[in-house]
């Protein structure tokens, strides 16, 4: 790359993953294999591996925004992405900060529940999710308990799916993506847009158990794309095609749901020897 170059940045609002899966570092990882520069502000400090969550450690609300302040200051962000925020207090911070800094191409993925099982969120902060953050994004990213969660409807179809994901859309007034990787026979996603606008994004169900990490490396591939200036469908086709290379890469680490392999397509002299 040269100095004329564009160089695409995006920032990860996110907490940190110890055994290096899911969180900022998944989001960094999938980022450089999409061609964009990645920093990261961190929520909280996780002890966590694929079997289980042992500790949280938040980050304080005033020390998270100083890092999305020193972010935006120096090398401003052309998309940015936000993960686990497990408290109100730092939910109120982020939006606040956006705001202020006129944040664009905003992704969220409402992290609510760790692959293993382990509760990430309060419940005051899924509260000011929907209040101060989600209306921000341009689009969200649930999963299919995500959305039941966020729409208040008990998903048992792909009917419910897209009802709840209509209903959130109009209260929120940003784009829905529904993933049903967790749901049914396939891996088919639902983006709905304003005015009743849906898309279904078609994919098979790969016969892999290890999934530590899915919806960061989604969400992550969805804001990188946005910063490089493909529009919303074209993104999440995009992110959609890279998750599952990276899932069908087969990566088997961990006596749990291990992690994805980030560098399936990545090449070259340095990553080859």
């Amino acid at each position: 790359m040269t100095m004329h170059q564009k160089v695409y940045r995006v920032l990860s609002i996110a907490g940190s993953d110890s055994s290096g899966g899911a969180g900022i570092q998944a989001d960094l990882k999938t980022f450089l294999a999409n061609g964009v520069y990645g920093m990261t502000a961190i929520t909280a400090l996780t002890a966590q591996n694929t079997t289980r969550v042992r500790a949280v450690q938040e980050a304080e609300p005033a020390f998270l925004a100083a890092q999305i302040d020193a972010v935006f200051e120096d090398i401003r962000p052309d998309a940015v992405k936000v993960g686990m925020v497990s408290s109100a207090a730092l939910v109120q911070v982020i939006a606040e900060r956006l705001k202020a800094h006129r944040a664009g191409h905003i992704v969220v993925d409402p992290v609510m529940v760790a692959t293993s099982g382990a509760s990430l969120m309060q419940e005051t902060a899924g509260q000011a999710l929907m209040r101060e953050l989600l209306p921000l994004a341009e689009v969200i990213t649930p999963n299919t308990s995500e959305l039941g969660a966020l729409a208040g409807i008990e998903i048992r179809s792909r009917e419910d799916m897209r009802a709840a994901a209509h209903d959130l859309q109009e209260k929120l007034g940003t784009a829905v993506l529904a993933k049903g990787g967790h749901f049914g026979a396939d891996a088919d996603d639902l983006l709905v847009t304003g005015e009743g606008g849906e898309q279904w994004f078609h994919s098979e169900r790969l016969a892999n158990p290890n999934t530590h990490g899915t919806g960061c490396t989604l969400s992550s591939a969805i804001a990188a794309n946005l910063a490089k200036g493909f529009a919303l469908p074209d993104a999440v086709w995009r992110a959609k095609e890279y998750l599952t290379g990276a899932i069908r890469a087969g990566l088997d680490l961990g006596h749990g749901s291990g992690p994805l392999n980030h560098a399936y397509a990545l090449e070259g002299k340095f990553f080859s020897e």
